[in-house]
């Protein structure tokens, strides 16, 4: 693993997608339903942001691709969809499982560990580099 991105960077690049895809979701959210809260439209509108745009942008999401980093594997093989439905949905279940508390112990092992791999990476077998594609 080259170049992995840290605590600080992976956060804002997620600040950034949150409100690059959260504001348009909650704009249709409302039109639709009339409310600005979380909708299952807006759950799921971020959960296929997060899946299919990494798989067709090699790697960056909006967030990423400002911030400077990407999602690869480790082995180094292109990353698909099986790859970020684990990442993103295996991962986000093991999250809402523990509360909340493999979240908090995924942000200590980006920003302790040297491969700066979270839970929802080791479960997917990827991690986040600062390199960009074909290095």
């Amino acid at each position: 693993m080259e170049n992995p991105a840290g605590f600080w960077v992976r956060f804002f690049a997620s600040l950034l997608d949150a409100i690059i895809i959260g504001i348009p979701l909650s704009i249709i959210s409302y039109l639709f339903f009339g409310v600005w809260e979380e909708t299952s439209i807006t759950s799921f509108g971020n959960i296929l942001y997060s899946i299919i745009v990494p798989v067709i942008w090699v790697g960056f999401t909006v967030g990423k691709k400002i911030m400077g980093i990407r999602i690869v594997k480790v082995d180094g093989s292109k990353i698909g969809y099986g790859v970020m439905i684990l990442r993103v949905i295996v991962g986000g279940i093991i999250y809402v499982v523990t509360l909340g508390i493999g979240l908090i112990v995924s942000a200590f092992m980006v920003g302790l560990r040297d491969d700066k791999q979270a839970i929802h990476d080791l479960i997917a077998g990827t991690y986040v580099t600062k390199n960009p594609p074909g290095i």
